[in-house]
């Protein structure tokens, strides 16, 4: 598989592991340690991973013949959503070294205290940081949106997503479908136009 076919299948494998990681998650009412546990976060891992070459895609398709305003906010938008991602993934893998550390609920509460105790480790990783994210994914997906490289409609369901997922993590199979509604087709069908002058100008469909 080349690397631009994985970047393609991105679009798909984010979503749907994001929805995976939910519906793990309602199977596992104690919140770990165990296998639903472990899986859950492990398909977590995957999906923020998977997002990565997804939003390097869009702030191609957003730079792409575009002069230095719209490239300085795509450059900044994948900025936030990159430092998310790595806030997110540093998330994920202490949740599942605590996982398989502790042999109770009670016991993994006890850890994540002490995890959380250190200075800048809540707003970091489990409250600002994540959050930006999300930030990032709306920023570049309504700058598609306004340069009409993608359907106005696109951007609004990715904030749909987000909306019930932060509503309830209970919502999160919910929120991963529309996150796969709304970018899964630019995988599939959109291609990135060459960034040279006599193509920025050509009308580009909206998808």
């Amino acid at each position: 598989m080349s690397n631009t076919t994985r970047q393609w299948t991105c679009f798909t494998v984010g979503p749907l592991c994001m929805t995976a990681y939910g519906i793990i998650r309602l199977t596992d009412p104690t919140h770990g340690p165990g296998p639903a546990w472990s899986l859950g976060h492990l398909a977590l891992l995957a999906a923020v991973l998977a997002f990565v070459p997804v939003m390097w895609r869009l702030r191609r398709w957003a730079a792409a013949g575009r002069g230095p305003a719209a490239r300085l906010l795509a450059g900044a938008a994948t900025a936030a959503g990159l430092l998310g991602a790595a806030a997110a993934t540093a998330q994920t893998v202490i949740d599942l070294v605590v996982g398989v550390l502790c042999a109770d609920r009670e016991a993994m509460n006890a850890m994540f205290d002490g995890v959380r105790s250190h200075p800048g480790v809540t707003a970091a990783v489990y409250s600002v940081g994540p959050l930006l994210f999300y930030v990032g994914l709306v920023l570049l997906t309504a700058q598609l949106a306004v340069l009409r490289r993608i359907a106005a409609w696109r951007p609004l369901v990715v904030v749909a997503g987000i909306a019930v997922t932060a509503t309830s993590l209970d919502l999160l199979p919910l929120g991963g479908l529309l996150l796969l509604l709304a970018l899964a087709p630019l995988g599939r069908q959109w291609r990135l136009p060459a960034p040279d002058a006599a193509r920025s100008r050509r009308a580009r469909p909206e998808l």
